[in-house]
Formats: structure tokens, C-alpha cells, sequence
């Protein structure tokens, strides 16, 4: 029988593996090997795949590592032009993007790991990105505190010709330092952005023109933020070690004190905090820091209510899978357990790989069905086109031919 369905943690770190762990019992559940993954450099692909970025200790040499669910090491290694860093995935897990040391941002096809499109999003290397909450735009911020945002759909579709400038839908100075941290919140009317940064600051936007609503200062530089399920409360994650939480609308001032812009929990992080990711089976608030500690928190009351034993060290990043119905398997037999000893996963291999070769030909197949189906739908767009230009033609001439025809007919 197989096990309940919790949310898994996952984090990764620049010297050691990508580790799972069970978010409501806290049980380390398996290590994924083979990655020094940097900042913001780990991602969920959809439901069936994990990537994390690269760079090779021997050879500097700047890959993905794509993971699935059912095996320690990885499926892919998928080569880059440049180092990247911050990595974020469509919500179907079809197309992957990379944040370059360069300022430039990749989409990759997924599984193949076929590079679509590259543009240059800003001056200095992408510090993070985020798929805004409909799942249209990829927003980005960079080191130079610039925010730019695009549609997917123009990078994706994007032909060699392109160019950078008439891909993005809005680009603008957010910050005086690095941008560590982004997300959105959509609406029909007044649908904004909320970023964070080294400069101390939280910053909330307007997302079609960029205007800036709101300002809060922290006392130290801010490394990440997540929101509340209903989108109205921030959680800033701090370089001090301290969580603070805040309101997102300027007029409410529920549970913070009239004289202040956020409350600041009870510190248990030792130093910086690199990630902190909203639970939302759980309604809980899940911290990791640079010292390797990792803490489950009530949002509530502010208090930690479960602490995670990381033995890997640092931590570079921290995501959370919620549900986990992609069918990963750690029951309480001696073939799928976490192994204390070599760290890994154990899986039936043979199973695995008919698994993930049967993804791979559904996801190709999906791919080529959805090129063919837009094909066919700009045809029609066209034939329609000219069907209509043929109908006006005749339209305009129409009088002048019955005319005409009326006057041969009285002769």
C-alpha cells in the first residue's frame, strides 16, 4: 500500500545533494546526488521532474541537472551557453527558464533540454525569476535592481529576429542593490508585483506601467518573500536571520501595530535566510537558511513549530513540492527507504525507466500536437483573412455592378 500524500521539502546546497524531506514528520526521505546547485538554483518542472543548476568543481563548466522522482541521479544533464543560477518552470512543466551570468535568460524545451530562445533581460547577472500567478508572464530581476517581465508565449514562439526590446512587456529600476525575490499578484483591475532586495527594501508595483505603490524598510537586506494563500500578507526572509511579516495593502493594518509596517518573529535561523516557501495543504510557512537549518512555522501565531535535520551543511535554496501525486514512493519497506548510509533513493530501476521513458514520448507527442494545432489555427486565421477581403471587395462593388446590369437590361 502506498504512503499518504504530504508536501516534500527539497533543498540543495553548493557542496553536497538535493535532499527530500516528509514536511509534516520532518523525516529526511532521500538524497538526489550529483549537483552544486547556487542560489535560487533549484526548481520544480510540473509534476514529474526536479532541476537544479550547475557548475562543475573540475571543469567550471555550467549544465542543468533535470531529476525525476524515482531515481538519486540525474536523467539529463543539459549544457547552457553561460552559468546560470535562478531557474523557474511553466506550470505544465513544458519549457524551463535560466537566469545567465550574462543578463540574458534561456527557455529551454522540456525533456529534450532544446534551447528555444535567449534574450537579454538585464546589465548584470539575473538574480531570480518568477512565473507570475496566471502563469503568463516570466518576471525577472537582475543584479543591476532593474525588473522586467514578458509573456511566455512571445519567448517561446520568439523567431531568430527577435530582438530583446519588442520581447518584453515592461522593464524598469526597481532597487538601488540586487533583486533577490519576486512575485505577483493577479487581478482584473490592479494587478501588481511584490519585490524584495538587498537595499532593505520591499517593494510593491503596478504591473502594467510599473508604478510604485509602496515602499517598506527592513533593517537589513531582505533575501526572499512568499505571500499569504489569500495573497494579503507578505513573509520577508532577512539576511539577520529573522522572519518579518507585513501587510500587502497599505490601508490594512490588521495584526500589525499602528506605528509599524511589519512585525519580526522569534529568530531560530543563525544566519541568512536563502528561502522561505508557503505550504499550502498545511497553511504553514517553511524557512531554510544559509547555516543548513530548516524550520516549518505557524503563521498564525509566528511560532516554529518543527524544525528539519539537514546534514548536508549549507543550503543554496529551498522549494516545496505540494501533494506530490507525481507518484514518489518512499514506503516502509527495505527497498524504498532513505538509506543512511549511501544516501540514495532505491527504486525498482526497471520501472523507473519504462516510467520515464513513457513520459518522455507523452510530453514529445504533446509538444508536436500543440506546434501542428497552432499551425493549422494561423492557416485558418489566414484563409479567414482573405475570405473576408474577397467578401468586402465584392461589397464595395456590389451597387455599381447592379447598376449596370439594370440599365443593359432597359436597352
Amino acid at each position: 500500500m502506498s504512503s499518504p500524500s504530504h508536501p516534500i521539502v527539497l533543498t540543495s546546497s553548493l557542496n553536497g545533494p538535493i535532499t527530500a524531506f516528509d514536511a509534516v514528520s520532518g523525516v529526511p526521505l532521500c538524497h538526489f546526488s550529483g549537483s552544486r546547485s547556487p542560489y535560487h538554483g533549484l526548481a520544480l518542472v510540473g509534476n514529474s521532474f526536479i532541476a537544479a543548476s550547475h557548475i562543475s568543481a573540475e571543469t567550471s563548466s555550467a549544465s542543468i541537472h533535470l531529476y525525476n522522482w524515482w531515481s538519486s541521479t540525474a536523467l539529463h544533464n543539459f549544457l547552457v551557453p553561460e552559468p546560470v543560477a535562478p531557474l523557474s518552470a511553466t506550470l505544465d512543466g513544458l519549457y524551463l527558464f535560466a537566469g545567465g551570468l550574462s543578463g540574458s535568460i534561456h527557455a529551454l524545451s522540456i525533456p529534450s533540454g532544446e534551447i528555444l530562445a535567449s534574450y537579454s533581460a538585464h546589465n548584470k547577472p539575473v538574480s531570480c525569476l518568477k512565473i507570475s500567478e496566471d502563469g503568463s508572464l516570466l518576471i525577472s530581476g537582475g543584479d543591476d535592481g532593474t525588473i522586467s517581465f514578458v509573456p511566455i508565449f512571445q519567448i517561446i514562439e520568439a523567431s531568430p529576429d527577435k530582438t530583446s526590446t519588442s520581447l518584453m512587456l515592461q522593464r524598469f529600476v526597481a532597487h538601488d542593490g540586487s533583486v533577490t525575490a519576486i512575485d505577483s499578484i493577479m487581478a482584473q483591475c490592479n494587478s501588481t508585483i511584490i519585490s524584495s532586495s538587498l537595499d532593505c527594501t520591499i517593494k510593491i508595483w503596478g504591473l502594467l506601467d510599473g508604478t510604485k505603490l509602496r515602499t517598506v524598510t527592513f533593517p537589513c537586506a531582505i533575501m526572499g518573500i512568499a505571500l499569504d494563500q489569500i495573497r494579503k500578507e507578505f513573509f520577508a526572509a532577512s539576511s539577520d536571520g529573522f522572519i518579518y511579516k507585513g501587510s500587502v495593502n497599505a490601508g490594512s493594518k490588521k495584526h500589525v501595530n499602528q506605528k509599524q509596517e511589519f512585525i519580526r518573529w522569534a529568530q531560530k535561523h543563525e544566519s541568512g535566510i536563502v528561502s522561505l516557501v508557503m505550504v499550502s495543504e498545511t497553511n504553514n510557512l517553511v524557512s531554510a537558511s544559509e547555516d543548513g537549518k530548516v524550520h516549518i512555522w505557524e503563521i498564525e501565531t509566528g511560532e516554529a513549530i518543527m524544525g528539519l535535520d539537514n546534514d548536508v551543511g549549507s543550503i543554496s535554496d529551498m522549494v516545496v513540492a505540494n501533494g506530490m501525486e507525481q507518484g514518489l514512493k518512499f514506503g516502509k519497506n527495505a527497498d524504498n527507504i532513505y538509506d543512511g548510509y549511501s544516501g540514495l533513493c532505491r527504486v525498482e530501476m526497471s520501472r523507473s525507466l519504462k516510467d520515464t521513458l513513457d513520459i518522455e514520448d507523452v510530453l514529445r507527442v504533446a509538444t508536436k500536437d500543440r506546434s501542428r494545432a497552432i499551425d493549422i489555427l494561423e492557416s485558418a486565421i489566414s484563409a479567414y483573412e482573405s475570405l473576408l477581403e474577397l467578401i468586402l471587395k465584392e461589397a464595395k462593388k456590389g451597387p455599381s455592378s447592379s447598376k449596370s446590369g439594370n440599365e443593359k437590361h432597359s436597352l
